[in-house]
């Protein structure tokens, strides 16, 4: 960068902190462009430059370097430096972007007669208005090679550099690189930093970059189509830069998509999902795919932290860490775009503001990592409501060498999940389709308190659904014995086979805890004895049991803590209603002193019973000859 040449003789001169931070009244003196007799640095720009160092950031480290030649230059070249004013306080150091500082500078300079020096125009206007001597700095802009780019090449995608390390390079083409050694010599600390300076100034005047994130560790600058991390101590253990670019620019013709995806995403896919591990060519597909939409006069917006997408001027990118979700949505959605990108969809945040937007039917296009096609549709579950998974997303790309690998259908239907037999499971499923082979892939669902993604795979060895209800039978009859066996002789049913002692208490009185358990897992269950140890097996099926042996009971006198509770008498069932301190716990219900059944109180302390069931009638019949039902836990 070069300021546009002008000579000035001045007796004092007093320069505001964004020309220390740019450095260029060094460069100015060195050059004879001024020629000062005294230059004074007021106590609030070293004040500010030191809370800037403190918090790690960039340009507290370039002004103190500046501060560092103006010392030596009047030395060399015969001029006074000198430090006046009073300090500010914390609270107009933290009100510096209200204007604290700059009022403080052009009052030093007032009061001494001397000549305010700014690149700041506000500032420049504001002094000449009180009748100062001002010296405005235009910037004119010249780029130059960053000593950053001297480590990239034409095929080079990345490049890595760390203190105490050699530079690497990957080189080649997403999903084909590999990971060079650019150079033996060692980087040191101080040419890290070097170029770490160098970056954070270009990014400050040059028209096409922004520091998008400065943290006390770490800054992110996008710097034209190089996207830089920088990292330093205590946040790294060393200094470290990391900058990436796109290598190669392509239109989604080139991708050569069969026609079908192409329609769909022409005219069909609002709910838009490119997933893919990192390198992969994800952010070149969106490229293309934001271009395609503008082509087609659609009004077309992205959503990025940082802004890394090198698109025409006829799309506009709002960087997310310059602004908040909610100022996001309200933005986008008065603006009213026809598509949004959204990349690198990271945050729970994120998620939400893109369902949100989605839902507001604004088409969407998510860009996220994910190792598999199915793993972009999981990051939602848990962030949103199962149900509106399809409504938000319809269509899912993975990206995979470069090029899309696998496509996604996403929509919802009412079905009794792959595996399972019984007509009564039916239930809303999100179904996830292949849509070049129109083949059922996943199935994603409730079961108990879990939501369940299933793979739909022919040619498995086991059903998924089928061990998910193994799994679950397995849990249940744990509870009533530690040895259990669980097997499925067919598709309609199972056989459990637990020791002769716990049968009685799995069967219930007259086989209403089998019944229930069976209602719950759409499944036939067969209870046989295992006998521990001998390997003999008795077989005693309960769908085989005369009706007498189904009503015997375990030996079990009434114990524990009794229960107050409701019962309420519908039109089909009766409803039981427990303290919530009962809820998700085990309930003993007695008719006097005999014992009928034991329940599962749900979370929400409530157990609905079918009148028409053997519990039901037993109940309904001790309310009718007012028997005394009792309730312990």
């Amino acid at each position: 960068m070069v300021a546009k040449r002008q000579v000035v003789d001045v007796e004092k001169i007093v320069p505001d902190t964004s020309v220390i931070i740019e450095g260029l009244l060094s460069r100015k003196i060195d050059s004879r462009e001024i020629l000062p007799k005294q230059v004074m640095i007021h106590e609030a720009v070293l004040a500010e430059l030191e809370h800037q160092a403190n918090q790690n950031r960039s340009i507290g480290f370039l002004g103190i370097d500046e501060i560092d030649r103006l010392k030596k230059l009047s030395g060399r070249l015969s001029f006074d430096l000198v430090f006046a004013g009073k300090r500010p306080s914390a609270h107009e150091i933290s009100q510096a972007k209200l204007g604290e500082i700059d009022s403080l500078i052009r009052e030093l300079a007032f009061e001494n007669d001397a000549t305010l020096l700014t690149t700041d125009r506000v500032q420049a206007r504001i002094g000449k208005a009180k009748g100062m001597q001002v010296i405005f700095l235009e910037v004119e802009v010249i780029k130059k090679k960053l000593a950053l780019e001297s480590f990239f090449d034409a095929t080079t995608m990345s490049v890595h550099l760390r203190e105490n390390v050699a530079p690497f390079a990957k080189k080649g083409m997403p999903g084909n690189w590999d990971f060079v050694k650019v150079r033996d010599k060692l980087l040191t600390r101080d040419e890290v930093r070097s170029i770490s300076d160098e970056i954070i100034e270009e990014a400050g005047v040059r028209k096409e970059c922004f520091i998008e994130i400065e943290r006390a560790g770490s800054t992110i600058v996008q710097l034209e189509n190089y996207r830089i991390v920088i990292t330093r101590p205590p946040f790294s253990d060393g200094w470290e830069i990391t900058a990436v670019r796109p290598v190669k620019r392509l239109v989604l013709d080139e991708y050569d998509l069969p026609e079908k995806v192409k329609s769909r995403v022409a005219e069909q896919a609002e709910g838009i999902l490119i997933a893919g591990a990192p390198g992969q060519g994800k952010s070149t597909f969106a490229q293309a795919l934001a271009e395609y939409y503008a082509g087609q006069d659609k009004i077309v917006k992205t959503v990025e932290a940082p802004r890394d997408l090198q698109l025409p001027d006829t799309i506009t990118q709002y960087a997310i860490s310059h602004g908040s979700p909610q100022e996001i949505h309200d933005v986008l959605l008065l603006s009213r775009p026809d598509y949004t990108i959204f990349d690198e969809m990271r945050n729970t945040e994120d998620f939400r503001l893109f369902a949100d937007m989605r839902l507001s039917g604004v088409g969407m296009i998510g860009v996220m990592h994910a190792t598999n096609a199915i793993d972009a549709i999981q990051r939602f579950i848990g962030r949103i409501e199962l149900g509106t998974i399809p409504q938000i997303v319809d269509t899912v790309l993975f990206i995979k060498n470069g090029g899309i690998h696998k496509v996604f259908n996403v929509r919802m239907e009412v079905k009794v999940p792959s595996g399972m037999t019984e007509a009564d499971l039916a239930r809303p499923v999100v179904v996830v389709y292949d849509f070049i082979k129109n083949r059922l892939e996943f199935e994603i669902y409730s079961y108990g308190e879990e939501t369940v993604v299933v793979p739909v795979q022919a040619e498995a060895a086991e059903p998924p659904a089928r061990a998910l209800a193994k799994r679950e039978v397995e849990r249940e009859m744990q509870r009533y014995a530690d040895d259990v066996v669980v097997e499925f002789p067919s598709e309609y049913g199972c056989v459990v086979k637990v020791p002769e002692s716990a049968i009685a208490a799995i069967i219930g009185k007259q086989g209403s805890n089998i019944e229930k358990l069976q209602q719950k897992l759409g499944i036939h269950i067969n209870v046989e004895a295992l006998e521990g140890g001998s390997g003999r097996r008795g077989r005693r099926p309960v769908s085989a049991l005369p009706d007498h042996e189904k009503s015997v009971k375990p030996s079990k006198q009434p114990d524990g803590e009794l229960v107050p509770y409701q019962l309420n008498v519908k039109k089909k069932a009766l409803e039981l209603y427990v303290d919530s301190n009962f809820a998700n716990r085990e309930l003993d219900v007695y008719i006097g002193n005999e014992f009928l059944v034991e329940l599962h109180v749900g979370k929400k302390a409530m157990v609905k019973i079918k009148k028409d069931n053997n519990i039901g009638k037993a109940l309904m019949n001790a309310m009718n000859r007012k028997g005394e039902i009792r309730i312990f836990a």
